[in-house]
């Protein structure tokens, strides 16, 4: 039986970092993923898909990332229950991320972090205006420059528990 998920979107709020009682950390937060068609006003909807990450993956994704940062994840989907205050047995669905990828560039994310909306004019841009999210149309790509300081590598945009580590850009 298959069950593997990959989303792109954009963090609909700050990770929630939290650590069990055996000190392991556990980091939630939920992600909007936009569709692939139009409604009947001819306007793109999204779903908020809620996630959960573990390990020090969820504290470097946290440290990584900001609210609007357009992030990849891969993982399964799974369903757990508990029970509320008041006694009723709650359901969850979410995504369990065993990896992720971040999408923009090490200075995006610190503009996000200190409320800046920056310059985000390529790919995919949340659109505040309208609240949603525009495709638009990427040039063709010139050759490729050396990274700049303060921005992520192609091979450091990506967050495995077995590799993630040693591709820390500081």
């Amino acid at each position: 039986m298959i069950n593997n998920v990959v989303l792109t979107g954009r963090l609909t709020k700050d990770m929630e970092v939290k650590y069990t009682n055996s000190g392991k950390a556990v980091a939630s937060s939920s992600v909007a993923v936009q569709r692939q068609y139009s409604n009947a006003n001819g306007e793109r909807e999204s779903d908020f898909i809620n996630f959960v990450i573990w390990g020090k993956s969820a504290e470097n994704m946290a440290n990584m990332t900001a609210k609007g940062s357009m992030i990849g994840l891969e993982g399964s989907v799974q369903t757990r229950s508990y029970e509320n205050n008041q006694g009723q047995k709650v359901f969850v669905t979410e995504v369990n991320v065993r990896n992720f990828t971040l999408l923009e560039s090490k200075e995006q994310t610190e503009q996000r972090k200190q409320g800046g909306q920056g310059n985000f004019s390529q790919g995919n841009n949340f659109n505040q205006q309208q609240g949603g999210f525009n495709q638009q149309r990427q040039q063709p790509q010139q050759p490729q420059q050396q990274p700049q300081q303060g921005t992520f590598s192609p091979d450091q945009m990506y967050g495995t528990p077995d590799n993630f580590e040693s591709q820390l850009p500081f």
